[in-house]
């Protein structure tokens, strides 16, 4: 469902399926305040928005880095009450910087389920070219970090050729970035002990990755920006 100017809105239900939760789980948060409430339209059915499956995809991540409800209470409280659905999914991609690789193997309908959505035989062959999911013995080992994002690539309207052809622009760069500044740091402890090389991977590991990611965003909008004014699209 949509509203007059475009934005996306989810009932309860749809709002529960796309991120993978219940519809129970979703009233729970709400009761906590950790979900802004929904807007409320006609027969007093509530409507929510990209930003509160945002912020409900940021808690989900949290309690999988094992974080309790009152630390996810405290956490949310330090975050700006007007964050876009952008900004969460920055904060989002940070938290889950912190955790190890989170492959996991699962069925056509776990895969869907997972997702928050049907994904038909063309979906899946995207899913694939993108490294998301691998077909293997009759199941799906699939990268828990990415399968959200690629799921919100499907209905991104770029071909196949580009989303690859960025993916390999983004893993090069990211790769000679975070070569180079394993090299700075590493050689600010090179002579101390083990127990600070640990320290720094500890403390800069989710620190550098959220500078990169603002950093990003920002040289991502400037450009944007440049090319929509240089097009006469601004």
């Amino acid at each position: 469902m949509t509203t007059d100017t475009e934005e996306p809105t989810f009932t309860i239900d749809e709002l529960a399926a796309r991120a993978g939760v219940t519809v129970r789980t979703v009233r729970f948060y709400g009761t906590k305040g950790l979900l802004p409430p929904p807007e409320i339209g006609p027969r007093r059915v509530g409507h929510y928005g990209r930003e509160h499956l945002a912020r409900l995809e940021l808690i989900e991540e949290l309690q999988r880095q094992g974080m309790t409800l009152a630390a996810i209470e405290r956490y949310l409280r330090q975050l700006p009450a007007d964050l876009s659905a952008p900004d969460l999914a920055i904060h989002r991609a940070v938290v889950a910087s912190w955790a190890p690789d989170t492959v996991e193997r699962v069925t056509r309908t776990e895969l869907e389920r997972r997702a928050g959505r049907a994904l038909p035989d063309a979906d899946i062959e995207r899913l694939t070219a993108m490294d998301v999911v691998r077909f293997r013995d009759g199941a799906y080992d699939v990268d828990l970090g990415l399968l959200r994002l690629g799921v919100r690539l499907l209905d991104v309207p770029l071909s196949q050729e580009a989303i690859q052809a960025a993916r390999k622009v983004l893993i090069e760069h990211s790769r000679a970035a975070a070569h180079e500044l394993a090299q700075l740091f590493l050689g600010e402890v090179s002579q101390r002990g083990t127990q600070d090389v640990k320290s720094l991977s500890a403390h800069m590991h989710p620190l550098v990755v959220q500078a990169l990611l603002t950093t990003f965003q920002r040289s991502l909008k400037e450009e944007l920006g440049e090319w929509l004014t240089e097009s006469g699209a601004g």
